[in-house]
């Protein structure tokens, strides 16, 4: 059709070759779109040949044909000259906006409709000699409407605070008729004051706390089509965080556990945790877990929206309160996690506290030395959740309440030798047991027990024994002479022998017996030394051989012996008072000790030897006092043992007969022990 329409037009034209012909141009695009209801502009330029003495008087005019019309019978849809007819259904809306004396055949269309989609060519008209149609249009395609309106706001809105909001529709040029605008939505707005005809609209909008996400719709209406568009956008109101939730995992694979603002949560130690914090809030609120008050993690505002923490192992270590911060420039929010790590006791340990000042932490089993007398403090402690039930036994036996007060806590105020032991620390709680020992041996000085001297078949025997921890070690001496533990010459014989904390030994001594003779037992340990010494005086009976009563000067016994007998002995640690006659015939003898005095059988025997199983005498045997029938019986008194006396310290026992006079008195020079010597004539 379009070709024969350009054959028909070179036919027609009056006067001109085809080199003329060829001087008309146009320019205009060959597909145009535009959507339903919008307008468009079509540009066009176009030429021709003019002779400039008839052109300029002549007006130009110029039509836009649909195509197919014929231009002789067919009302154009758009032409500039004045009075000229149009089809009726574009009429208005197709308007031929450029100037043909201009070589301008633009076309606006307005109001598109979906029945204005066709081909569209142009003619112009000038003077008799220009009569032209430029076959060669264009061609309109019109779609559905997908256009919407622009609505600028601010990204976040501050509660109770008024802000303009514009919508704005984006219309082809200037000249497109304006559309209608109408504004919905539930927040507080009013209509702005803006041109009465334009492609935007404005409002100013006061939104609340409760408008966030709220939505808000811009409609653009084109009344003549009956069509329109929207555009909806969601209102942001900025807000301090809200709604935190805590979700706890207990293994990998577990389901989450949600939890409260503030919860308490027991895990076993050992156990894989994880924990994740969540808030609602705008802007995004800055999110950390914090432990007491150390950080443990955080997240950035443009990070994860959940914050995790995870603990793979939980240790004792991990037990407190955990707190979830969430923070924005309107407010903060937090939930609290308690953590509570159970375990059973461990780390067992006791501090030893003794009077000496040491201090010392066992924390497994031990042997503890301690002197005999010193004050003892034990303090049991182990770390365990829920705490253990602290208690102590001593041997099989459980310590009552009333030892310690405090069930932790075992307090030895004088530490005896009867307390040797193991005790015991139990910690005991429903996730199990642990316990820790500790054997407490006393350590104390030497206590010696003689020396015991008796006359037999023309040979001085003695015997000596004595107690200490560790064992003493006991030896004689023989004047100044130091006699080893097992010895045996003509003269005299040793025998020395030790079980357990006893050390005992004989001596026997043949020859060398004289007035005068001072034979000493010394028993030495760590703590100390204590020595004992028996001294012969001459017998008023006559002989060879024979000697006065003797006098025993030891430790530590105080005795009185009132009318007959006065002794008086003044030390801090047990010993033997006796005195013996040496010769043909043996007096009676007496022995105590501090603890428990004892006699012996018959005045002619020995004190007997302890041994482990046999620690000392008899509870039954009496002690024998050597005393004129007329006498009374005589009163000892034996104070404690003091430990803290120098082994130095040794006094001296004096014995006075009533009736007889004093003849002499000798003290001999001694390092080690103070004696006095008396004799009666």
């Amino acid at each position: 059709m379009l070709l024969l329409l350009s054959l028909l037009s070179f036919l027609c034209l009056p006067s001109g070759s085809q080199a003329q012909q060829e001087k008309y141009m146009l320019w205009v695009p060959e597909s145009v779109t535009v959507q339903h209801g919008l307008c468009v502009l079509v540009s066009c330029s176009f030429s021709y040949p003019r002779d400039d003495r008839w052109t300029a008087s002549y007006s130009a005019h110029g039509y836009w044909f649909r195509e197919g019309a014929n231009t002789d019978r067919h009302d154009p849809v758009a032409t500039n000259k004045p009075g000229q007819r149009v089809q009726s259904r574009t009429r208005g809306r197709f308007q031929l906006v450029g100037d043909p004396s201009k070589d301008n055949c633009s076309l606006m269309i307005t109001d598109a409709r979906r029945e204005d989609g066709a081909g569209y060519f142009f003619r112009v008209e000038r003077g008799p000699s220009v009569k032209y149609n430029f076959l060669k249009g264009f061609s309109l395609k019109v779609t559905d409407l997908t256009q919407k309106p622009d609505v600028f706001l601010p990204a976040t809105l501050e509660p109770g605070r008024p802000v303009p909001v514009l919508c704005v529709f984006d219309l082809a040029f200037e000249r497109c008729p304006a559309p209608s605008f109408s504004w919905s939505t539930k927040a507080v707005y009013s209509q702005g004051k803006g041109p009465p005809a334009s492609h935007f609209s404005t409002i100013s909008l006061t939104p609340e706390l409760r408008d966030h996400g709220t939505a808000l719709t811009c409609r653009v209406l084109f009344p003549r089509q009956g069509v329109s568009t929207q555009r909806t956008v969601q209102l942001s109101v900025a807000h301090a965080p809200k709604e935190l939730v805590i979700r706890v995992f207990r293994d990998q694979a577990s389901a989450p556990e949600s939890q409260g603002n503030v919860s308490y949560l027991e895990v076993q130690k050992g156990q894989f945790l994880r924990l994740l914090c969540a808030a609602n809030s705008h802007p995004p609120a800055t999110l950390s877990w914090v432990l007491e008050d150390r950080v443990l993690s955080w997240s950035c505002p443009s990070g994860p929206r959940t914050l995790e923490l995870e603990l793979p192992t939980v240790s004792p270590g991990d037990s407190g309160r955990y707190t979830c911060r969430a923070e924005n420039r309107l407010g903060s929010q937090h939930g609290t996690l308690d953590l509570s790590v159970q375990y059973p006791p461990e780390d067992l340990r006791v501090t030893v506290s003794q009077e000496n000042g040491t201090v010392l932490e066992v924390i497994r089993n031990a042997s503890l030395p301690i002197l005999e007398g010193q004050s003892l403090r034990l303090v049991c402690v182990a770390h365990s959740h829920p705490p253990a039930r602290l208690s102590w036994t001593w041997e099989p036996q459980t310590l009552s309440p009333e030892w310690p007060s405090d069930p932790g806590v075992l307090e030895l105020p004088w530490v005896q030798t009867e307390h040797e032991g193991e005790f015991t620390c139990h910690a005991r709680s429903p996730l199990g047991a642990q316990h820790i020992s500790l054997s407490l041996s006393v350590h104390y000085p030497p206590r010696l027990l003689g020396p015991s001297c008796s006359w037999e078949a023309q040979a001085l025997r003695c015997s000596c024994s004595s107690r200490a921890w560790p064992a003493p070690s006991l030896h004689w001496r023989l004047g100044e002479g130091l006699l080893e533990g097992n010895s045996s010459n003509a003269s005299l014989r040793v025998t020395s022998s030790s079980a357990g904390p006893w050390a005992n030994s004989s001596l026997s001594l043949h020859e060398g017996v004289s007035s005068g003779l001072r034979l000493s037992c010394e028993a030495q340990n760590a703590h100390g030394t204590q020595s004992a010494t028996v001294l012969l005086l001459p017998d008023e009976t006559p002989g060879p051989t024979a000697f006065s009563r003797g006098v025993f000067l030891g430790i530590g016994v105080t005795a009185v012996l009132s009318l007959c007998l006065l002794l008086v002995m003044v030390s801090r640690s047990s010993t033997v008072l006796e005195y013996i006659n040496v010769g043909p015939k043996a007096g009676p003898r007496v022995s105590g000790r501090a603890r428990d005095r004892k006699a012996m059988p018959s005045s002619s025997s020995t004190i007997p030897s302890p041994d482990a199983h046999s620690p000392g005498p008899k509870k039954d045997q009496k002690e024998l006092h050597s005393v004129p029938r007329d006498c009374p019986e005589p009163r000892w008194s034996t104070p404690a043992l003091d430990p803290k006396n120098s082994p130095e310290e040794l006094h001296y026992a004096a014995l006075t007969f009533p009736g007889l006079r004093q003849w002499a008195t000798q003290v001999p020079k001694d390092t080690h022990t103070d004696y006095e010597e008396i004799k009666f004539h």
